[in-house]
Parts: C-alpha cells; sequence; structure tokens
C-alpha cells in the first residue's frame, strides 16, 4: 500500500470476518488485529476463575491484571497461547456476555485503538467502524444468514474435533445475535457509512478478492 489505510469490519458471529480478514491482511501486507479474540480471551480467564458474569470490582480488577496480545497469527493471554482454546461455543458466549460491559469494551477499544495506531491495518469485531475506527477510509459489514452462519461454524468445530450439533450452534448463533445487538454498550449494527457484504452465497476468496479491489482502487 502506497499510505497507512485503516480497513474496519463489523458484522454477526459465524459470518466469516476473522478468515476474511486474516486473508485479506496478507495479500495486501497489512497487520491484522482480531479483537473478538480479544473478547474471548477475557471471557476464558473469567471462566476459568469462575467470575461471574457483573460489572463488578472482581472483574474491574480482573481487567487491571490481564494482558492480551497477538504473537504472529496467536493471541496470548497473559503470556498463553490460547488461540485453540478460545474457539469453543461455551468461550463464545461467555464473550459476549462480558462485552456487554462498558467497563470491558472501554479497556478493550483503547488496547485496540492503540495496537493500530501509525500503522495500515484490518480489524474486526462488533464496533469496529463506529467506534474503534470510526476515521477508518474502507469500512464493511460482513454479514450471513444465521443458518449459514451456524452451518459453517459447526463444520468449523468438527473438523477440530468437537461433537458440535447444528441445531444447538444455531441456537447459540441468534442468541448471541441478539445480545450483540441489544446490549446497552457499544450494540451490534451496520455504521450508516459501511458497506454492507452478504457472503451467504459467497465463498472466502470471493469476499476477499472484492474488499482487496475496493482497497486497490483507491491505493494504487
Amino acid at each position: 500500500m502506497n499510505k497507512t489505510i485503516k480497513i474496519a469490519i463489523d458484522g454477526p458471529g459465524g459470518a466469516g470476518k476473522s478468515t476474511v480478514a486474516k486473508a485479506v491482511a496478507v495479500r495486501l501486507g497489512i497487520d491484522y488485529i482480531d479483537t473478538g479474540a480479544m473478547y474471548r480471551a477475557l471471557g476464558l480467564k473469567m471462566l476459568r476463575l469462575d467470575i461471574p458474569m457483573e460489572d463488578t470490582p472482581q472483574l474491574r480488577q480482573l481487567l487491571r491484571e490481564t494482558e492480551i496480545d497477538f504473537r504472529g497469527k496467536d493471541i496470548l493471554l497473559d503470556g498463553e497461547n490460547v488461540t485453540e482454546l478460545i474457539r469453543t461455543p461455551q468461550v463464545s458466549m461467555a464473550a459476549s456476555a462480558c462485552s456487554a460491559f462498558p467497563v470491558v469494551r472501554e479497556t478493550m477499544v483503547k488496547a485496540q485503538q492503540k495496537m493500530g495506531a501509525d500503522k495500515s491495518v484490518i480489524m474486526d469485531g462488533r464496533d469496529i467502524c463506529e467506534v474503534v475506527f470510526p476515521d477508518a477510509e474502507f469500512k464493511f459489514f460482513i454479514t450471513a444468514d444465521a443458518e449459514e452462519r451456524a452451518r459453517r461454524r459447526c463444520k468449523e468445530l468438527q473438523e477440530k474435533g468437537n461433537d458440535a450439533v447444528y441445531e444447538q450452534v444455531l441456537a447459540e448463533i441468534k442468541e448471541r445475535d441478539h445480545n450483540d445487538a441489544t446490549r446497552a454498550a457499544s450494540p451490534m449494527r451496520k455504521a450508516e457509512d459501511a458497506e454492507l457484504i452478504d457472503t451467504t452465497a459467497m465463498t472466502i476468496d470471493e469476499t476477499v478478492e472484492y474488499i482487496c479491489g475496493k482497497v486497490r482502487a483507491k491505493n494504487l
């Protein structure tokens, strides 16, 4: 790229945001920051420590004592590689629950903005376009119907050896959609200036090429 760019991607769980963003980062030679993984890592720690999903002094203390960072494609929680551990339905629901608290989102947003300062990055999550990088040059809202997202997530889990059941995964996706869209702190929604990309009938490569084409057209 000829200049520093910011690419912001929002959308519901299972729409392929992270897979697409990682591939775009590779093709464009820019950094990728998986914000969803940050919330998942915190959710995993709360589950491990049996901390209630409530905004309490215990949660605030936990945020002060927690270090979340990236090393290449891996995410580290207090120095531990938790890349695979955070991809379970249980951790996904915990991430959705803890992300509803303003103190959690404020802490994460500050960390994300710091990670993306002064360099070209692509970042995906639920509130990147409006909250984390409201001035991003490129904004996309990637979605797919719930049934297709459940099919993709179920296939992903089964390939990793988990006994995923489609009906259960679909119910969890619909519940998370509701939680993310109705939370008080930065609810999930498409920013007015974000382009909608429905990937229900699109392949990952088609989605990646579409986004890369948009970026290259303005930066070559």
